[in-house]
């Protein structure tokens, strides 16, 4: 199997990724990370420039990979509570705060393309106008973020369920 360079910068990205769960991004040297990708650390930087562009290329991936989940859960056949539920739980899984300290544009876009999805959602699901929805999408998305450290992700459903539940009523009862 031949080594491409976009496989040695996956290489470099995964150990980042394992660095920063290991260590954080303080404590993380750019030795580590080569080491943990079997590189050395001159190859490394080859590829990344130190450990602030590994950590901002990474965090790149991440919101990429997660936007790819979150955009699958909206367009999911289920009921509108189950389509945020999804968009959320994906967002769950990219909230990283020492990456967003170090790339907190990419954490920016990030949040303003899923504000943008779930206000989409909400549009598709309930004739509420462009403005209503986004205010209600950015309701959904600080639920997420109050709720980020819950161990257990039944009191996000429940609130997902609570505010698709009050829109149902501003829509006169109907079943979003």
């Amino acid at each position: 199997m031949i080594d491409t360079p976009v496989d040695r910068l996956e290489r470099i990205l995964d150990a980042a990724q394992t660095c920063l769960l290991k260590h954080g991004i303080r404590k993380t040297t750019m030795e580590d990370i080569a080491a943990e990708a079997g590189m050395s650390r001159p190859a490394v930087y080859q590829y990344v420039r130190g450990k602030q562009d590994a950590y901002r290329r990474l965090s790149d991936r991440l919101y990429s990979q997660t936007l790819v989940r979150a955009r699958g859960a909206a367009a999911t056949d289920g009921t509108l509570t189950q389509r945020l539920d999804g968009v959320l739980a994906a967002r769950l899984g990219a909230r990283n705060g020492d990456l967003v300290a170090v790339a907190p544009e990419q954490y920016r876009a990030f949040e303003a393309t899923i504000t943008d999805l779930i206000t989409a959602t909400i549009m598709e699901a309930a004739p509420l106008g462009e403005s209503r929805a986004r205010e209600v999408a950015e309701l959904v998305l600080a639920l997420g973020r109050g709720l980020e450290g819950e161990p257990d992700r039944a009191r996000l459903r429940n609130g997902v369920a609570l505010l698709v539940a009050g829109l149902a009523t501003l829509m006169d009862g109907a079943s979003l």
